[in-house]
């Protein structure tokens, strides 16, 4: 079994990721396909399986099309 990132920063990119992909209603192999990135790294970034470079963050938040801050900061 795959362990968790032990990382609060991991785990704030992880729900806004999930959050913005729902909310532009794609599955995570359209954002995948989006950010040219493997559909299974979406989704273990998604899950806190994967701690992403600052290269797939980027490429995450053009593909959401938000700036790569607004993943890294709690929506509370």
């Amino acid at each position: 079994m795959a362990k968790v990132v032990d990382s609060e920063l991991v785990g704030v990119f992880a729900v806004r990721m999930r959050e913005e992909r729902l909310r532009l209603g794609i599955s995570q192999e359209e954002l995948a396909h989006r950010a040219n990135l493997d559909r299974t790294y979406v989704s273990g970034c998604e899950r806190r399986l994967r701690n992403p470079s600052l290269v797939s963050v980027e490429r995450i938040a053009n593909a959401l099309g938000i700036p790569a801050g607004d993943l890294l900061n709690s929506s509370e």
